[in-house]
């Protein structure tokens, strides 16, 4: 846990934030108030063409076939 006054949080709020990212944060005012600030949504950094997976018990194979059927007998270069 990290601690810092006001004033050098303020000075350096995308440190902090970073830290907060591993670690929660106190953070102190002159009048002796003390906050803690924790993040609620730690993002990974992935791909956005990251996609969530589907379970289905259909196999590549006949994905595959699925497609050389619906292109049978078209032909694309004309």
């Amino acid at each position: 846990m990290k601690a810092y006054k006001y004033s050098e949080a303020r000075q350096n709020l995308a440190t902090v934030l970073n830290v907060a990212l591993q670690e929660e944060v106190l953070i102190t005012r002159k009048d002796g108030n003390t906050f803690k600030l924790v993040a609620i949504n730690k993002r990974k950094k992935t791909s956005p063409l990251d996609l969530k997976g589907i379970n289905t018990a259909v196999n590549t194979g006949e994905i595959i076939n699925v497609f050389k059927k619906s292109r049978a007998g078209r032909n694309y270069f004309n």
